[in-house]
């Protein structure tokens, strides 16, 4: 339960040091006490030391450095390039945590749960990312059968892609590959050896052209027109396919918006699951998939 206690800690001070923020020690303090108060519907005694410990221990696991400036506020100082993914996830953390304790948010928060389906310790993958340390663990295909098979993967990062959470790190044939850890068992992680992390890897550009979490640099990235009518238009305006999108035409019959992609099975099944009013005007090979699937869906459910 302390473990528990400290994550949710951490979460609450990340959001409020998040954006560029800066708090006094007094503030911060306050405001850690006030959040652990209304999850555990109890006060809550937390010290400035134990402030202090929970800064330091960020700073260990998740690479992000507070630090407390000349004028005696507290600030984000520095964080790397993984440091967001990593953010991401310890504040999924809080909100789930929270809803799930025996506080009083449960009257007024109704969550879908899609908790991640971790199968193993997440707190051993983040050691082994921290400490360049490989690990090994059974991983379910399950586009084939369901078969397990056994893996060594030089760990890098976690990232998370349509409420589920992803292992990025080298697979033994030395490429780069995601592992979705709903689906790895059994997970060992090889302390007597270590890997030499390649510091040099641009982490957001490997997923700057694609959608969601499967990026095949093979494919190519693609200019994709698509209309939709008002009412989908509306929807797509306020959270938009991808950070690439331009409208193109926004009358009061519908929009006409404009991606760059590489067209993956995770990008069309975005593009089925708001499908109502969706026209692909190009490229054609994508309009066929799209028609093809639809007439398929079409014919099962006669």
């Amino acid at each position: 339960m302390a473990k528990i206690h400290q994550l949710r800690r951490m979460a609450v001070i990340i959001a409020k040091l998040s954006d560029g923020r800066r708090l006094k020690p007094s503030d911060l303090l306050d405001s850690v006490r006030r959040s652990m108060s209304v999850v555990d519907d109890r006060d809550e005694d937390v010290s400035l030391r134990t402030l202090q410990r929970d800064i330091a221990t960020i700073d260990e696991l998740f690479h992000i450095t507070i630090k407390c400036d000349a004028s005696g506020y507290y600030h984000v100082a520095e964080r790397d390039g993984i440091s967001d993914e990593y953010e991401s996830l310890l504040l999924n953390f809080e909100l789930l945590s929270s809803i799930d304790s025996d506080s009083l948010l449960q009257k007024y928060v109704l969550s879908e749960h899609h908790r991640p389906a971790f199968r193993v310790d997440i707190s051993e993958v983040l050691n082994a990312i921290r400490n360049c340390h490989p690990v090994e663990f059974d991983y379910t295909l399950f586009r084939h059968g369901n078969k397990m098979i056994r893996k060594s993967v030089e760990p890098y990062f976690l990232k998370e892609s349509q409420q589920r959470w992803y292992l990025v790190g080298y697979d033994s044939d030395g490429k780069l590959k995601t592992f979705g850890m709903d689906r790895i068992f059994s997970l060992s992680v090889l302390c007597d050896r270590t890997f030499r992390r390649k510091d040099d890897i641009d982490i957001p550009a490997l997923f700057r052209e694609c959608y969601g979490i499967w990026n095949d640099p093979d494919m190519p990235v693609e200019e994709i027109v698509l209309k939709y009518d008002a009412v989908d238009g509306a929807f797509l305006k306020t959270m938009p396919l991808h950070h690439t999108q331009e409208i193109l035409s926004d009358t009061g019959e519908g929009i006409i918006v404009r991606v760059r992609l590489r067209i993956t099975n995770d990008f069309v099944m975005a593009l089925l699951s708001r499908s109502r009013s969706l026209e692909v005007i190009s490229p054609r090979h994508l309009r066929e998939r799209i028609r093809d699937i639809c007439a398929a869906a079409l014919e099962r459910n006669r």
